[in-house]
Protein backbone atom coordinates (compact mmCIF):
# COMPACT_ATOMS: atom_id res chain seq x y z
CA UNK A 1 0.00 0.00 0.00
CA UNK A 2 1.35 3.26 -0.92
CA UNK A 3 2.08 5.77 1.89
CA UNK A 4 0.29 8.23 0.16
CA UNK A 5 -1.83 7.81 -2.84
CA UNK A 6 -4.27 4.94 -2.49
CA UNK A 7 -5.86 2.64 -4.77
CA UNK A 8 -9.50 3.00 -4.17
CA UNK A 9 -12.48 1.33 -5.71
CA UNK A 10 -16.13 3.80 -5.11
CA UNK A 11 -18.86 1.40 -5.76
CA UNK A 12 -22.24 3.17 -6.60
CA UNK A 13 -25.46 2.30 -7.92
CA UNK A 14 -26.80 -1.13 -6.37
CA UNK A 15 -30.54 -2.84 -7.12
CA UNK A 16 -32.21 -0.28 -4.37
CA UNK A 17 -34.14 2.26 -4.73
CA UNK A 18 -31.91 5.10 -3.46
CA UNK A 19 -29.51 4.17 -6.89
CA UNK A 20 -30.33 7.19 -8.31
CA UNK A 21 -28.93 8.93 -5.56
CA UNK A 22 -26.27 6.49 -4.82
CA UNK A 23 -24.90 6.89 -9.09
CA UNK A 24 -25.00 10.84 -7.91
CA UNK A 25 -23.28 10.84 -4.93
CA UNK A 26 -20.67 7.98 -5.87
CA UNK A 27 -19.55 10.80 -8.42
CA UNK A 28 -18.92 13.14 -6.38
CA UNK A 29 -16.66 10.31 -3.51
CA UNK A 30 -14.71 9.36 -6.34
CA UNK A 31 -13.84 13.21 -7.73
CA UNK A 32 -12.53 14.27 -4.35
CA UNK A 33 -10.45 11.36 -3.78
CA UNK A 34 -8.83 11.99 -7.17
CA UNK A 35 -8.32 16.12 -5.73
CA UNK A 36 -6.92 14.21 -2.58
CA UNK A 37 -4.19 12.60 -4.66
CA UNK A 38 -5.31 9.07 -4.69
CA UNK A 39 -6.39 6.70 -7.70
CA UNK A 40 -9.91 6.08 -8.52
CA UNK A 41 -11.86 3.50 -10.27
CA UNK A 42 -15.96 4.28 -10.29
CA UNK A 43 -17.78 0.83 -10.71
CA UNK A 44 -21.82 -0.11 -10.49
CA UNK A 45 -22.41 -3.41 -8.54
CA UNK A 46 -25.05 -5.43 -8.18
CA UNK A 47 -25.78 -8.59 -6.39
CA UNK A 48 -25.82 -10.81 -9.39
CA UNK A 49 -22.52 -9.36 -10.71
CA UNK A 50 -19.55 -9.29 -8.21
CA UNK A 51 -17.33 -9.13 -11.15
CA UNK A 52 -15.93 -5.22 -10.22
CA UNK A 53 -14.62 -6.75 -7.11
CA UNK A 54 -12.29 -9.22 -9.05
CA UNK A 55 -11.40 -6.42 -10.91
CA UNK A 56 -10.24 -4.70 -7.51
CA UNK A 57 -8.10 -7.61 -6.57
CA UNK A 58 -6.30 -7.80 -9.52
CA UNK A 59 -5.80 -4.25 -9.63
CA UNK A 60 -3.64 -4.59 -6.23
CA UNK A 61 -6.40 -2.27 -4.60
CA UNK A 62 -6.26 -0.63 -1.21
CA UNK A 63 -10.04 0.01 -0.20
CA UNK A 64 -13.16 -0.13 -1.10
CA UNK A 65 -15.66 2.84 -0.73
CA UNK A 66 -19.21 1.66 -1.29
CA UNK A 67 -21.36 4.43 -1.90
CA UNK A 68 -24.36 2.77 -1.57
CA UNK A 69 -27.60 3.29 0.01
CA UNK A 70 -30.59 0.49 1.00
CA UNK A 71 -31.42 -2.60 2.22
CA UNK A 72 -28.46 -4.70 0.21
CA UNK A 73 -26.12 -1.98 -0.64
CA UNK A 74 -26.61 -0.47 2.94
CA UNK A 75 -27.76 -3.06 5.07
CA UNK A 76 -25.21 -5.75 5.42
CA UNK A 77 -25.43 -7.72 2.08
CA UNK A 78 -22.98 -5.83 0.09
CA UNK A 79 -20.63 -5.49 3.77
CA UNK A 80 -20.76 -9.68 4.12
CA UNK A 81 -19.15 -9.83 0.59
CA UNK A 82 -16.74 -7.40 1.45
CA UNK A 83 -15.58 -8.98 4.48
CA UNK A 84 -15.60 -12.46 3.27
CA UNK A 85 -13.29 -10.61 0.60
CA UNK A 86 -11.05 -9.53 3.25
CA UNK A 87 -10.83 -6.17 1.21
CA UNK A 88 -10.70 -3.10 3.33
CA UNK A 89 -13.47 -0.90 3.16
CA UNK A 90 -15.33 2.51 4.33
CA UNK A 91 -18.36 1.99 6.70
CA UNK A 92 -19.87 -0.32 8.93
CA UNK A 93 -19.32 -4.09 9.25
CA UNK A 94 -22.00 -6.54 8.14
CA UNK A 95 -23.54 -7.18 12.03
CA UNK A 96 -23.79 -3.18 12.54
CA UNK A 97 -24.97 -2.08 9.37
CA UNK A 98 -27.39 -5.07 9.21
CA UNK A 99 -28.79 -3.41 12.45
CA UNK A 100 -29.05 -0.15 11.48
CA UNK A 101 -31.07 -0.69 8.60
CA UNK A 102 -33.54 -1.92 10.73
CA UNK A 103 -34.99 1.26 12.71
CA UNK A 104 -36.98 -1.30 15.30
CA UNK A 105 -33.93 -3.01 16.40
CA UNK A 106 -32.44 -0.08 16.18
CA UNK A 107 -34.78 1.67 18.32
CA UNK A 108 -34.74 -1.02 20.72
CA UNK A 109 -30.53 -1.13 21.11
CA UNK A 110 -30.10 2.63 21.63
CA UNK A 111 -33.09 3.06 24.34
CA UNK A 112 -31.28 0.34 25.98
CA UNK A 113 -28.51 3.21 26.41
CA UNK A 114 -30.84 5.37 28.04
CA UNK A 115 -31.97 7.62 24.63
CA UNK A 116 -35.12 8.58 24.21
CA UNK A 117 -37.09 7.14 21.14
CA UNK A 118 -40.71 7.74 20.30
CA UNK A 119 -43.10 5.17 21.00
CA UNK A 120 -43.43 2.37 18.04
CA UNK A 121 -44.69 -0.96 17.23
CA UNK A 122 -43.32 -3.44 14.58
CA UNK A 123 -46.72 -4.36 12.41
CA UNK A 124 -46.28 -7.49 10.38
CA UNK A 125 -48.65 -8.13 7.82
CA UNK A 126 -52.24 -8.87 8.87
CA UNK A 127 -51.12 -7.70 12.38
CA UNK A 128 -53.22 -4.84 14.24
CA UNK A 129 -52.25 -1.63 14.96
CA UNK A 130 -52.06 -0.79 18.35
CA UNK A 131 -50.73 2.62 18.55
CA UNK A 132 -53.21 5.28 17.94
CA UNK A 133 -52.41 8.33 15.44
CA UNK A 134 -50.87 10.85 15.49
CA UNK A 135 -48.57 8.34 13.86
CA UNK A 136 -45.85 8.09 11.40
CA UNK A 137 -45.62 4.60 9.83
CA UNK A 138 -42.83 3.53 7.57
CA UNK A 139 -41.21 0.52 6.15
CA UNK A 140 -38.93 -1.01 8.43
CA UNK A 141 -35.91 -1.32 6.17
CA UNK A 142 -35.86 2.08 3.60
CA UNK A 143 -33.98 5.05 3.39
CA UNK A 144 -34.71 8.68 1.96
CA UNK A 145 -38.67 8.38 3.26
CA UNK A 146 -39.48 5.91 0.40
CA UNK A 147 -42.34 3.83 2.40
CA UNK A 148 -43.36 6.88 4.89
CA UNK A 149 -46.46 8.01 5.75
CA UNK A 150 -46.82 10.85 8.23
CA UNK A 151 -50.70 9.79 9.37
CA UNK A 152 -52.36 13.06 11.75
CA UNK A 153 -55.86 10.94 12.01
CA UNK A 154 -57.14 7.81 12.46
CA UNK A 155 -58.60 7.59 8.89
CA UNK A 156 -55.35 8.31 7.40
CA UNK A 157 -53.13 5.62 9.83
CA UNK A 158 -55.45 2.93 8.38
CA UNK A 159 -55.66 3.95 4.37
CA UNK A 160 -50.99 4.10 5.11
CA UNK A 161 -50.95 0.68 6.33
CA UNK A 162 -53.38 -0.64 3.75
CA UNK A 163 -50.98 0.79 1.19
CA UNK A 164 -47.71 0.56 2.14
CA UNK A 165 -48.10 -3.05 3.68
CA UNK A 166 -48.78 -4.12 -0.30
CA UNK A 167 -45.07 -3.50 -0.63
CA UNK A 168 -43.64 -3.82 2.99
CA UNK A 169 -44.51 -6.87 4.58
CA UNK A 170 -42.63 -5.05 7.93
CA UNK A 171 -43.92 -1.70 8.89
CA UNK A 172 -42.93 0.45 12.01
CA UNK A 173 -45.71 2.38 13.23
CA UNK A 174 -44.05 5.56 15.51
CA UNK A 175 -45.43 8.03 18.04
CA UNK A 176 -45.52 11.04 15.96
CA UNK A 177 -43.32 14.01 17.25
CA UNK A 178 -43.95 17.03 16.05
CA UNK A 179 -40.84 19.74 16.28
CA UNK A 180 -37.91 20.66 14.67
CA UNK A 181 -35.84 18.03 12.86
CA UNK A 182 -32.04 18.11 13.47
CA UNK A 183 -29.52 15.98 12.47
CA UNK A 184 -25.83 15.06 13.63
CA UNK A 185 -22.87 13.89 11.41
CA UNK A 186 -20.62 11.25 13.23
CA UNK A 187 -16.85 10.72 11.72
CA UNK A 188 -14.58 8.03 13.29
CA UNK A 189 -11.15 9.97 15.17
CA UNK A 190 -8.05 10.05 13.29
CA UNK A 191 -5.96 9.40 16.87
CA UNK A 192 -4.27 6.71 16.76
CA UNK A 193 -3.65 6.60 20.46
CA UNK A 194 -7.74 7.35 21.07
CA UNK A 195 -9.55 5.69 18.50
CA UNK A 196 -13.20 7.25 18.73
CA UNK A 197 -15.35 9.66 16.97
CA UNK A 198 -16.48 13.01 16.61
CA UNK A 199 -20.13 14.81 16.62
CA UNK A 200 -19.79 17.71 13.47
CA UNK A 201 -22.27 20.04 14.21
CA UNK A 202 -25.83 19.65 14.29
CA UNK A 203 -28.14 20.81 11.40
CA UNK A 204 -31.59 21.96 11.67
CA UNK A 205 -33.64 20.73 8.56
CA UNK A 206 -36.43 23.28 7.41
CA UNK A 207 -38.46 21.42 4.42
CA UNK A 208 -40.56 23.41 2.25
CA UNK A 209 -43.26 21.15 3.53
CA UNK A 210 -44.53 19.31 6.51
CA UNK A 211 -42.27 16.27 5.53
CA UNK A 212 -38.72 16.41 4.55
CA UNK A 213 -39.36 13.58 1.52
CA UNK A 214 -36.98 12.72 -1.31
CA UNK A 215 -38.49 16.05 -3.03
CA UNK A 216 -36.88 18.27 -0.39
CA UNK A 217 -33.94 16.17 -0.08
CA UNK A 218 -32.73 15.66 -3.39
CA UNK A 219 -34.66 17.98 -6.03
CA UNK A 220 -35.74 20.92 -3.49
CA UNK A 221 -33.52 24.24 -3.25
CA UNK A 222 -36.13 25.47 -1.03
CA UNK A 223 -34.83 23.08 1.94
CA UNK A 224 -33.21 25.18 4.51
CA UNK A 225 -30.04 23.82 6.36
CA UNK A 226 -29.36 25.66 9.65
CA UNK A 227 -26.49 25.71 12.14
CA UNK A 228 -27.83 28.66 13.90
CA UNK A 229 -30.37 26.74 16.05
CA UNK A 230 -32.86 27.82 18.03
CA UNK A 231 -32.43 25.29 20.86
CA UNK A 232 -30.76 25.79 24.39
CA UNK A 233 -26.99 24.56 24.38
CA UNK A 234 -27.98 21.75 26.88
CA UNK A 235 -30.28 20.19 24.22
CA UNK A 236 -27.82 20.47 21.43
CA UNK A 237 -25.06 18.58 23.78
CA UNK A 238 -27.38 16.01 24.54
CA UNK A 239 -28.12 14.90 20.99
CA UNK A 240 -24.14 15.24 20.29
CA UNK A 241 -23.89 13.29 23.30
CA UNK A 242 -27.07 10.48 22.20
CA UNK A 243 -25.47 10.35 18.43
CA UNK A 244 -21.88 9.73 19.89
CA UNK A 245 -23.20 6.61 22.03
CA UNK A 246 -25.49 5.97 19.17
CA UNK A 247 -22.35 5.38 16.88
CA UNK A 248 -20.88 3.26 19.89
CA UNK A 249 -23.75 0.79 20.89
CA UNK A 250 -24.76 0.23 17.66
CA UNK A 251 -20.94 -0.83 16.23
CA UNK A 252 -20.91 2.12 13.82
CA UNK A 253 -17.65 2.29 11.90
CA UNK A 254 -16.08 5.64 10.41
CA UNK A 255 -19.17 7.39 9.59
CA UNK A 256 -23.15 7.79 10.25
CA UNK A 257 -25.58 10.15 10.60
CA UNK A 258 -28.00 10.37 13.53
CA UNK A 259 -31.76 11.93 13.24
CA UNK A 260 -33.69 13.30 15.97
CA UNK A 261 -36.68 15.18 16.27
CA UNK A 262 -37.17 17.99 18.74
CA UNK A 263 -40.26 18.49 20.83
CA UNK A 264 -41.63 21.57 21.53
CA UNK A 265 -40.26 21.05 25.52
CA UNK A 266 -36.65 21.17 23.67
CA UNK A 267 -36.84 17.17 24.57
CA UNK A 268 -34.48 15.71 21.52
CA UNK A 269 -36.24 12.09 20.48
CA UNK A 270 -33.81 9.86 18.41
CA UNK A 271 -35.36 8.57 15.00
CA UNK A 272 -32.64 6.72 13.11
CA UNK A 273 -29.12 6.09 12.30
CA UNK A 274 -27.66 6.13 8.89
CA UNK A 275 -24.61 3.93 8.25
CA UNK A 276 -23.78 5.63 4.62
CA UNK A 277 -24.97 9.13 4.61
CA UNK A 278 -25.55 9.85 1.15
CA UNK A 279 -22.80 12.40 -1.15
CA UNK A 280 -24.44 14.13 -3.24
CA UNK A 281 -24.19 18.44 -3.72
CA UNK A 282 -27.55 18.08 -1.08
CA UNK A 283 -26.46 15.66 1.65
CA UNK A 284 -26.18 16.58 5.17
CA UNK A 285 -23.05 14.73 6.37
CA UNK A 286 -20.12 16.56 3.88
CA UNK A 287 -22.78 19.71 4.42
CA UNK A 288 -21.79 19.31 8.44
CA UNK A 289 -18.17 18.50 7.88
CA UNK A 290 -17.51 21.65 5.79
CA UNK A 291 -18.81 23.64 8.87
CA UNK A 292 -16.17 22.33 10.59
CA UNK A 293 -13.31 22.91 8.38
CA UNK A 294 -13.56 19.88 6.27
CA UNK A 295 -14.00 19.71 2.80
CA UNK A 296 -15.26 16.60 0.11
CA UNK A 297 -11.76 15.91 -0.23
CA UNK A 298 -10.41 15.93 3.02
CA UNK A 299 -13.55 13.99 4.70
CA UNK A 300 -13.49 11.22 2.04
CA UNK A 301 -9.61 11.13 2.55
CA UNK A 302 -9.98 11.04 6.13
CA UNK A 303 -12.86 8.05 5.64
CA UNK A 304 -10.96 5.95 3.08
CA UNK A 305 -7.41 6.65 5.76
CA UNK A 306 -9.72 5.20 8.69
CA UNK A 307 -10.51 2.32 6.12
CA UNK A 308 -7.21 1.34 6.22
CA UNK A 309 -6.20 1.42 9.49
CA UNK A 310 -9.05 -0.32 10.63
CA UNK A 311 -8.59 -2.85 8.13
CA UNK A 312 -11.10 -5.58 9.36
CA UNK A 313 -11.43 -4.74 13.09
CA UNK A 314 -15.12 -4.06 12.82
CA UNK A 315 -16.31 -3.11 16.34
CA UNK A 316 -19.46 -5.40 17.13
CA UNK A 317 -22.79 -3.89 18.65
CA UNK A 318 -22.89 -3.81 21.90
CA UNK A 319 -26.88 -3.52 22.59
Amino acid sequence: MSSTGLRILVLAGGPDRERPVSLLGGAQVARALRDAGHDVIERDILPDDLSTLEEFKQWGGDVVFPVLHGPWGEGGGLQRILSDRNFNYVGCGPAAASLCINKHLTKLTVADHGIATPEAQLLLTDQKRTLDAPVVIKALEEGSTFGLSICKTEEQAITACESLSKDYPKLLVERYVPGKELTVGVIGSEDDEAPGATALPPIQIVPPGECYDYKAKYESNDTQYLFNIDLPEETLQQIRDWSLTAYRVLGVRHLCRVDFMVDEFNRPWLIEVNTMPGFTTHSLLPMAAAKAGLNLAQLTNRLVRLACRDALDTPAPTG
